[in-house]
């Protein structure tokens, strides 16, 4: 740690600081929706790019397959991705309405509760009582506590609309990166692929370094990492196609 971010991380802790900071409703990451659908967009279409070419296909095969399944499986992903948040944000309102219904009708049963999980942390005596009168005093805070410490449940309710967006803008827009060499170049087949392949891999190890940015981890390893992740798919892609042309006895 540098002087620098020790002194951003004091003037951070100072108890002003904290107060705005936690006053404010936990804000919802989209990281991970941005990450999956730039390294699934960048995938499928580098797939279908080396399915086309060791298949045999012309330029305009993988051209066309390429933007087909870029928006078809962009748009089947954001929905699938809506689906699993407005789960997720309906669940979290149902355990919050039946948590309020138990407050409603065994008040008592449920404040147990509450003494229960801060014994359990250490709270004892007139310290767990005063504990337990603070946060059964306010229902919202009450229903807070329980989700988190009875339930293991974020306070961050997901906005599904908010995770179909970012996945469906991120799938777009890395997934189109592998196709640009067929679409504004006149090389030579062989030359397209080669550059969309070096497009791709570049794609692959900066999401992985960008990944590795907001979780902070290694940049290199997780670059690699998706890296190899992605060239794994291209070539299993490749490899099926060429084998199926072969089998088949296709001609490009």
């Amino acid at each position: 740690m540098n002087d620098n971010n020790q002194e951003d991380l004091i003037q951070e802790h100072r108890p002003e600081e904290i107060r705005q900071r936690l006053a404010l409703a936990p804000k919802r990451q989209n990281i991970s929706d941005a990450v999956l659908g730039g390294i699934d967009g960048c995938i499928t279409t580098f797939a279908v790019v080396s399915g086309s070419v060791g298949a045999g296909f012309p330029s305009s095969v993988a051209v066309i397959l390429g933007f087909a399944n870029l928006f078809a499986d962009g748009f089947s992903m954001a929905v699938s991705n809506y689906e699993s948040s407005k789960a997720e944000q309906e669940f979290i309102e149902s355990i919050r309405k039946s948590e309020a219904r138990h407050i409603k009708l065994i008040p008592e049963g449920e404040r147990e509760e509450i003494r229960q999980i801060f014994k359990a942390k250490g709270f004892d005596g007139d310290l767990l009582e005063e504990v337990v009168s603070t946060i059964t005093a306010d229902q919202n805070r009450w229903l807070d506590v329980m989700l988190m410490e009875e339930h293991g449940l974020s306070k961050s309710v997901p906005k599904p609309a908010m995770s179909a967006a970012v996945t469906f803008a991120a799938f777009l827009s890395v997934g189109l990166i592998p196709l640009i060499p067929y679409i504004v170049s006149t090389l030579e087949m062989k030359q397209q692929f080669a550059a969309s392949a070096v497009l791709a891999g570049t794609m692959f190890f900066v999401i992985g370094m960008l990944k590795s940015l907001a979780v902070a981890k290694p940049l290199i390893k997780s670059g690699l990492r998706t890296l190899f992740t992605g060239g794994a798919a291209a070539a299993v892609a490749y490899f099926t196609a060429y084998f199926l042309r072969e089998f088949f006895n296709v001609s490009g």
